[in-house]
């Protein structure tokens, strides 16, 4: 039922091809497919990725920006929606939403839970509470704290 995932090829906000299957092989992956013009991505995903990130040490996470026509990403406007300025955890670019795409994302926020060994577990679309709950426990099943 589950399929393996050959490749996320994205890029790093200096413009770099990096494939995200290779660059953390045998890790656990929280991805975030968003975008900075949807209000639930940055508003409410983002801070909970952060917040999973904290809460689960041993898993990846990663924001991945998927770019639309007149809503592209960059280093500059990805980094200013943190107030830091600075990314809580690592962020790509994903040109011409292909990665979106790839993984018929509903929407964004699309999150998708991979596993060590490159199998996508869960792919949940949104930021409210259902879905909060629903990754969170996909989470807590995968993953020894």
């Amino acid at each position: 039922m589950h399929s393996f995932i050959k490749s996320i090829p994205v890029l790093d906000l200096d413009e770099v091809p990096v494939d995200l299957m290779t660059a953390y092989k045998n890790k656990v992956l929280l991805l975030i497919i968003y975008n900075n013009d949807c209000l639930g991505c940055t508003g409410r995903a983002i801070p909970l990725a952060y917040d999973f990130h904290q809460k689960f040490p041993s898993i990846q996470v990663a924001g991945i920006h998927a770019d639309f026509i007149n809503r592209e990403g960059n280093k500059k406007n990805i980094k200013s929606i943190f107030t830091s300025g600075e990314n809580p955890f690592p962020i790509y670019i994903d040109k011409n939403h292909k990665v979106y795409d790839q993984f018929k994302a509903e929407g964004t926020p699309q999150w998708l839970l991979i596993t060590e060994k490159g199998e996508l577990y869960r792919s949940i679309f949104g930021s409210q509470e259902n879905a909060a709950n629903r990754l969170f426990y996909a989470l807590e099943s995968l993953v020894d704290k």
